[in-house]
């Protein structure tokens, strides 16, 4: 451990933050802490990088001096013993996401928890009870619902709109496993996953279906692995099984009567990081392209009355548009404001100035997409189609 004193100004009111993981999700998160004083001030709380935690020695230094965290730790249950630390942010793997926000809920810490929340329902279900007995602040980490032209498409459908719902269709394609010679991860390990590209890319889509249609109550899916061996990382003349999906394909009835699809995939050469999805009504359709993230397209049945036709494009970067004034006037913005966003929600929620939900997502529904998904995964082992069931008082 190595401590430096790097503690704002003791007038401030101050949040001490503490994450767990050093990966692409552990410098989004501290980039997002350190920025929103920049942005979003004056806030409720300035949040203060308390200390960082992660197994290897010399990269959870480094990072901690990159990012200006006072302290690091190669363990978490003893970052987690540090009573700095107040709000406690999981980025770790999936397999380290239920036993350290448990052990956080019963702390006293508020928890925010990278996606997807747990490895399956059940252990999702887990951490949801523990962090409403524990009465601490909770966020799960779905950072698309802070994307501004994705909360623009709510605002949209609060209004009513498009008007009766038909349709939405949501995919999203990345080319993560494409290459053969990939080495095995934990990604393909479904005991340490819990799923691949439905539980990676699948439970976010199936938030945004949440988020803006509202509930599923039926599914219908399959899954694929076109690669079953892979080598292993440390010695590429073996190979290992792949046991995760590398797609899926969800078909899903909503409580309102509207019909969805779901589809992911990781083998999908030239996409990005491509999620789009669109959105069908007796009034009008939406439509959004994450690669294409600061516009939306609209069509709504009244504006054939001036002479237009088809969907026209919106440029979400104005002043009144969701977010858009905190930064760059008429600039688009980019992946990682929504994180800033995203934290700038939860330290309102725990000041008191609002509730996580329903704009942010909670780990309440953080469970409910780990439900679909278990249900895409039933269905396509089944072949059958699963009706969905929560279990939670309503």
């Amino acid at each position: 451990m190595e401590s430096t004193d790097r503690s704002p100004d003791k007038g401030n009111r101050t949040l001490g933050i503490g994450v767990l993981g050093y990966g692409a999700m552990g410098r989004a998160h501290s980039s997002a802490f350190s920025r929103l004083p920049q942005f979003f001030s004056p806030l409720p709380l300035e949040p203060h990088l308390v200390a960082v935690a992660a197994r290897s020695e010399e990269r959870v230094a480094g990072f901690a001096r990159r990012f200006g965290y006072d302290t690091w730790y190669r363990d978490w249950e003893e970052m987690l013993a540090d009573e700095r630390v107040e709000l406690f942010d999981d980025t770790g793997p999936n397999n380290l996401h239920a036993e350290p926000c448990i052990a956080a809920a019963k702390a006293g810490k508020h928890v925010f928890c990278e996606k997807p929340l747990g490895r399956n329902a059940a252990e999702a279900r887990r951490m949801l009870e523990t962090v409403r007995a524990a009465g601490v602040k909770h966020m799960c980490g779905f950072n698309y619902r802070f994307v501004p032209a994705i909360r623009l498409a709510r605002q949209i459908m609060e209004e009513g709109r498009l008007g009766r719902i038909y349709h939405f269709r949501a995919r999203y394609q990345n080319p993560a496993f494409v290459d053969s010679s990939l080495p095995l991860t934990w990604r393909m390990n479904r005991e340490a996953a819990g799923s691949g590209a439905l539980g990676d890319l699948g439970s976010h889509i199936a938030d945004l279906a949440r988020f803006l249609v509202g509930e599923p109550v039926a599914v219908t899916g399959s899954t694929a692995t076109f690669i079953t061996e892979r080598p292993l990382a440390g010695d590429p003349s073996r190979s290992g099984p792949v046991t995760t999906d590398d797609a899926f394909q969800a078909m899903l009835i909503f409580a309102n009567g509207a019909t969805g699809m779901l589809e992911g995939s990781k083998m999908c050469s030239g996409s990005q990081n491509r999620m789009e999805f669109e959105i069908n009504g007796s009034e009008g359709s939406l439509q959004f392209n994450l690669e294409r993230l600061n516009e939306l397209q609209l069509y709504l049945r009244e504006d054939e009355k001036l002479g237009l036709a088809g969907f026209r494009t919106i440029q979400v970067n104005s002043a009144n548009h969701p977010f858009a004034a905190r930064w760059w006037p008429r600039h688009p913005l980019g992946w990682d404001h929504t994180f800033v966003h995203e934290m700038a929600h939860l330290l309102e929620a725990i000041a008191g100035n609002g509730e996580v939900a329903p704009y942010g997502a909670t780990f309440e529904d953080g469970y409910r997409a780990a439900v679909i998904c278990d249900a895409i995964l039933a269905s396509a082992e089944s072949g059958a189609s699963i009706v969905i069931k929560y279990g939670l008082e309503q």
